[in-house]
């Protein structure tokens, strides 16, 4: 005899699945699917040999690649199917999980281009760094909606920012300060939910400080302040009161943090960081030395600033780029595989691709900003953070505008890992934002 709560039950499953699939955000879905293909498309390209048969064969790269686009489209229905609560639930079990992974690399870890940041589990290596990134995301989200979090208090703000600080901490001394650099694009999600913006305003100006040091020097800085306070003092209102003695501590403590960065810039930064600063911001002037620092340390960029310009208007063509057909770009199918992109396909193609990350990006943050649930707007503005700090790094440094810095482009560069975690980052956020405007049956 046929059980007539089974068949219910079963009709309310089928019920929810169809109503899950018409809230999912299927734009977002597209761009995604678009930048995966057009990603793989160039991996294939960059890899190509004529020995290679089939695009099915998994000894090659972009045979590989294919192989995680089908285990990334299994995982992102896995998501789906789990309920949209357990992400929160469970968010600080994941942390907790991805820092213990962290460690378990100085011990366990395999060595790849001298960065102890992957566990070598046979048919690929796995970078638990991107695990963290999806962790951390989630976890900063669940303690910032906890309803006793005020992110006003010193206290909270600190908690908040350690949550960003220990996997940042523990991948460092791998060493890997690209992907460290990555988890500091969070403090934008704490900014969001109320960081005073004095903070910011501080980091921005260290960050100029230390530039402006590097390039014209502390007396140059020295100078430029003088002319400053004179400027203040030359136009003030009279009603108006400046405050000489906070200025004055400002102004000393802008003269000792100069006065710092050389000793840190010649003192603790490596040969090889000194060297691509020094590309980036011309601090070479001797010829020589300069095109000696373009055929080592900044060959990489120097040769995807070739190829990219050699691609012109339309491109050379697809399998047609004789500088990716040459080898000339190292790492061509990963960190710098949107020279590729730039020279088969030419200012037509990159200009694609970045349309197609814009887009994704404004589409996030719309999505993000009509989340009723603290929790998933936190966590999406997390997802926006990580994936535009990497595009913007990534395509800056291809284009030699930002220093060379190790990290993908997302859902675009080769690596199993890479496409999976960034998958898995996007897709929770996609789950949580069906929940939205959820129907009831």
């Amino acid at each position: 005899m046929r059980n007539p709560s089974a068949g219910k039950s079963l009709k309310l499953t089928n019920v929810s699945g169809r109503s899950i699939l018409k809230r999912i955000d299927w734009l977002s879905v597209f761009i995604y699917l678009a930048l995966v293909l057009i990603g793989w498309v160039n991996i294939y390209s960059s890899t190509f040999s004529e020995e290679h048969t089939s695009i099915f064969d998994f000894g090659t790269l972009y045979g590989k690649q294919f192989f995680f686009i089908g285990v990334s489209i299994i995982t992102i229905v896995i998501i789906f199917a789990l309920e949209v609560n357990f992400y929160e639930r469970f968010s600080s079990v994941l942390y907790l999980i991805s820092m213990i992974s962290l460690l378990g690399l100085f011990v366990f870890g395999k060595t790849i281009a001298g960065a102890t940041s992957w566990y070598d589990l046979g048919f690929f290596n796995l970078q638990p760094s991107e695990l963290a990134k999806v962790a951390t995301a989630l976890a900063l989200a669940k303690y910032l909606s906890d309803i006793q979090t005020d992110i006003k208090r010193r206290k909270d703000q600190l908690y908040a920012l350690l949550i960003i600080l220990i996997p940042a901490l523990l991948i460092i001394p791998q060493p890997d300060p690209g992907s460290a650099l990555v988890f500091f694009a969070l403090i934008f999600v704490i900014f969001r939910e109320g960081l005073p913006l004095f903070y910011l305003a501080i980091i921005v100006s260290l960050i100029l400080i230390f530039v402006v040091t590097l390039k014209f020097g502390t007396v140059w800085l020295i100078i430029g302040l003088a002319i400053m306070i004179i400027l203040l003092f030359g136009f003030k209102r009279k009603s108006f009161k400046i405050p000489v003695i906070p200025l004055s501590l400002v102004n000393i403590a802008i003269i000792v943090f100069s006065l710092s960065v050389n000793f840190v810039f010649n003192n603790v930064f490596e040969q090889r960081h000194r060297d691509r600063f020094s590309l980036w911001l011309r601090l070479e002037k001797d010829p020589e030395k300069l095109d000696q620092i373009r055929k080592t340390i900044g060959y990489n960029t120097h040769q995807s600033e070739k190829a990219i310009e050699s691609g012109g208007f339309f491109g050379k063509g697809f399998l047609e780029g004789t500088r990716t057909k040459g080898d000339f770009v190292p790492e061509q199918h990963t960190d710098y595989i949107f020279s590729t992109v730039g020279e088969e396909w030419g200012f037509v193609g990159t200009a694609t691709v970045i349309l197609l990350f814009t887009t994704l990006f404004l589409r996030l943050i719309s999505l993000a900003e009509r989340q009723k649930n603290a929790f998933a707007r936190m966590y999406g503005y997390g997802v926006i953070s990580i994936l535009l700090i990497h595009y913007f790094i990534n395509i800056g440094m291809v284009i030699g505008v930002l220093p060379t810095i190790g990290i993908p482009l997302p859902f675009f560069s080769y690596g199993g890992s890479g496409l999976l975690f960034f998958t898995v980052l996007l897709f929770i956020f996609l789950r949580l934002d069906t929940n939205r405007l959820k129907e009831s049956f």
